[in-house]
């Protein structure tokens, strides 16, 4: 791995090696190493740029969850040592809420959660960054729906004027990445299954997922078969049914003793004018950015299916928009 430090066997393990260095292993000052001076971080809750700010909010984040461990279940990644590689990286998450901070109070909640983060990486540092952390399942943990969460947020945070203004287009900032993944072909199969649904082609479920899917989404929740992947991608699309899908990034792999993989990072960005997941219809202009994780294979042979799929945005940030349009206290 031409510029990276060689005590990494290869990609997966510098991004899975540095995330426990940081935060298990307490080596947040290795930040000044691993992220660069002026790198680009996306949350749907925010945007900022530098390491300073980086180091900052890992602090903050491991003083209210003093025993946060972050279980690295999956890294797919394109790109080359020499021009940069883009990982995709899915994680679980342990953490007892012991201190207080951004989710109130402490109140000795124990949690478990994903996050799903695409990260850029050249010369050993992280310089372009998208995380999602399931919110959603942390907030519902501790006894929150994640509308009233946003509320008491804005509120803590100054109110609608003075609180921090959720990742949308409009404030978005530029970064050194500038690539959109590789052609593999499992990447293709499912940005092209995900348009298709997108698209109203909600009967492409049944001919592109396994009947024993296993599906994890956001808030936390596991499914199984084909009527909790309907309903998901369903209620989600109904709720925002004239805004614009887009497919920002798409990487697909098949490596030794993996089952194929894809990763895709998109986005729904629209009015909020249909009934579906996030209630009656606010006319709010909403951006939802998501990550997609599958995995393939054929159980029965010739039959390409998705047999497991994570899917993640959060919920918090879309309900801090609407609220944030609506005025509602």
């Amino acid at each position: 791995m031409q510029g990276f430090d060689p005590k990494f066997k290869d990609f997966p393990d510098y991004i899975i090696g540095i995330t426990k260095e940081i935060w298990e292993d307490r080596g947040m000052a290795t930040l000044h190493d691993y992220y660069a001076p002026d790198v680009a971080v996306r949350m749907p809750g925010s945007v900022s740029r530098g390491n300073a700010g980086v180091i900052g909010a890992t602090m903050a984040t491991l003083a209210e969850f003093p025993d946060r461990t972050l279980l690295g279940e999956d890294v797919i990644w394109s790109g080359t040592p020499e021009e940069g590689m883009l990982s995709s990286h899915r994680i679980m998450s342990t953490a007892t809420h012991l201190g207080d901070g951004v989710f109130g109070k402490a109140t000795g909640t124990k949690l478990t959660y994903r996050i799903l983060a695409d990260c850029h990486a050249k010369n050993n540092a992280i310089d372009d960054e998208w995380l999602i952390r399931d919110n959603g399942a942390v907030v519902r943990q501790m006894g929150w729906d994640p509308k009233d969460f946003a509320r008491d947020l804005i509120a803590r945070e100054g109110g609608h004027e003075a609180c921090v203004k959720p990742f949308t287009p409009a404030n978005d900032i530029d970064g050194p990445y500038k690539g959109t993944g590789n052609d593999n072909a499992w990447g293709q199969r499912h940005a092209d299954l995900l348009t298709s649904m997108m698209d109203a082609d909600m009967a492409a479920i049944k001919r592109h997922y396994n009947r024993a899917v296993q599906s994890e989404y956001p808030g936390g929740a596991t499914g199984h078969s084909w009527d909790p992947v309907e309903r998901f991608w369903m209620s989600l699309r109904a709720s925002l049914p004239s805004a614009k899908f887009t497919i920002h990034h798409q990487i697909g792999r098949d490596d030794p003793n993996m089952p194929p993989r894809s990763a895709i990072r998109w986005s729904l960005h629209g009015k909020h004018d249909g009934w579906g997941a996030l209630g009656a219809p606010t006319g709010a202009d909403l951006y939802v950015l998501g990550i997609s994780h599958a995995e393939w294979g054929e159980l029965i042979g010739g039959d390409i299916r998705l047999r497991r799929e994570w899917t993640l945005f959060d919920e918090t940030a879309i309900w801090k928009q609407i609220l944030l349009h609506t005025g509602e206290l």
